[in-house]
C-alpha cells in the first residue's frame, strides 16, 4: 500500500511518500480501496503541532476519505466487494453520546488515517455513501458534515423558520449553511472576504456580514432579526468570538461550540449563557447512527459537498499548504 505519513518529525514538508506492506484482513474486517480524500483543520493541526498532542509517530494521516471495497475478512455481512464507502472519524462510536473510549479509535490521529490508496477498517466503521455523489464528494462527509449534522440537527433541533448564524465560509460552515437551507432556515454567514459572501448568497444564505467592516457583527446580527438575535450560533472561532456570539443568539437559544480557530487562550465571561439562558452543547463529530441520518437527507435533497479544489496525491504538501493559506470556501480534496 501507498502513504503519505508523518514518519520522524512534524510539519507539512517533513511528510514523506512510502510504501507499507498490505495488512491481513482480521475478523470483521473489510479492505478499501481509497479513492478521495478530504482535509479538516485538525488534519493541518495534526501534521504540524502532533507532537504538542503526544501523537504516536509512525502515523498516517487524515480523518476523511472514501472509496470502494475491494476485499472482505470472515464474518463481514454490513458491506460487500464493490460497495461505495466512507469511514466513520471515531471508528468505535457508533451511536449515542460521546464517551471517552472512542477517542481511541479516531482516524488520523489516536489510529492510522486515510491518506492511502488502501486500508483495512472494520465493517462497522464503514457508512454505504449517497448514490448521487462522487468519491470525491463523499470524502467530505466524515468530519466536517458530521460535526455540523451533530451540531444544528441532532443536538441543535433546528427547524424550519429558524434563524442560523454561521461563522466563516470553511468545510463545517459551509455544510452547516446547505444544512439550514435544506431545513427551510434563514442563514446568516460571516466572512472576512466579500467575494465569499456572495458565493455564499448563490448557496442560499439569508444575510451575509463582513466582520472585517463590521466589527460589531453580533451588534448587526441582533439589528437584522428585529432585535431578537437568532436561534441558533454555528461557533467554529473559540474564546475569540463566543462574546460576540453571545450577543447575537436569542434568549433561551443554543450556540454549537465546534472550533476554536481563534485560538485557546482568551477570557469568556459566562454572565450571558447564564442571563439569556443560552444553550452551549460542545460538539466533536459524531456517531455512526448520525453520519447515516444525514446520508438520508443529502440523498433526498440530492445536495453535493462544495469542493474549492482538488490536489492529486503527490501534491498532498501543497494541499496542506492551501489549507493553511484559509483561502479555501467548502473543502479541499486529496485524489489518491
Amino acid at each position: 500500500m501507498k502513504t503519505c505519513e508523518i514518519t520522524d518529525a512534524f510539519g507539512i514538508d517533513a511528510l514523506k511518500f512510502s510504501e507499507r506492506s498490505d495488512p491481513p484482513l482480521q475478523q470483521g474486517q473489510a479492505r478499501i480501496r481509497v479513492r478521495a480524500v478530504s482535509l479538516n483543520y485538525r488534519d493541518l493541526v495534526t501534521v504540524k503541532h502532533g507532537g504538542a498532542r503526544a501523537t504516536r509517530l509512525p502515523l498516517i494521516p487524515c480523518s476523511d476519505g472514501a472509496g470502494e471495497v475491494v476485499e472482505v475478512g470472515p464474518g463481514v455481512t454490513r458491506v460487500k466487494v464493490g460497495d461505495r464507502v466512507a469511514g466513520i472519524f471515531f471508528q468505535s462510536w457508533l451511536a449515542g453520546d460521546i464517551t471517552a473510549a472512542y477517542f481511541a479509535s479516531a482516524l488520523g490521529g489516536s489510529i492510522d488515517g486515510m491518506l492511502a490508496d488502501l486500508v483495512v477498517l472494520h465493517e462497522d466503521g464503514l457508512v454505504h455513501f449517497p448514490a448521487h455523489m462522487t468519491p470525491e464528494e463523499a470524502a467530505t462527509l466524515p468530519c466536517a458534515a458530521v460535526t455540523a449534522w451533530q451540531g444544528q440537527v441532532t443536538k441543535g433541533g433546528m427547524k424550519a423558520g429558524d434563524t442560523i448564524l454561521v461563522q466563516g465560509t470553511g468545510g463545517v460552515s459551509i455544510f452547516a449553511l446547505q444544512f439550514g437551507v435544506m431545513a427551510g432556515a434563514r442563514v446568516i454567514v460571516t466572512s472576512s472576504s466579500d467575494e465569499k459572501l456572495a458565493r455564499a448568497r448563490q448557496l442560499g444564505a439569508w444575510e451575509t456580514i463582513n466582520y472585517k467592516t463590521t466589527h460589531a457583527w453580533g451588534k448587526r446580527v441582533v439589528e437584522l432579526t428585529n432585535g431578537e438575535g437568532v436561534d441558533h450560533v454555528v461557533e467554529v472561532g473559540g474564546a475569540g468570538t463566543l462574546e460576540q456570539s453571545f450577543q447575537a443568539t436569542r434568549f433561551g437559544g443554543t450556540i454549537s461550540l465546534i472550533g476554536v480557530l481563534t485560538g485557546f487562550a482568551g477570557k469568556v465571561d459566562p454572565n450571558p449563557v447564564i442571563r439569556k439562558g443560552l444553550r452551549l452543547p460542545g460538539i466533536y463529530v459524531g456517531s455512526r447512527e448520525m453520519f447515516e441520518a444525514m446520508n438520508k437527507a443529502l440523498a433526498i435533497q440530492h445536495t453535493k459537498p462544495v469542493i474549492d479544489r482538488i490536489f492529486p496525491f503527490a501534491e498532498t504538501r501543497e494541499a496542506l499548504k492551501y489549507m493553511e493559506s484559509a483561502a479555501h470556501f467548502g473543502k479541499i480534496v486529496i485524489t489518491v
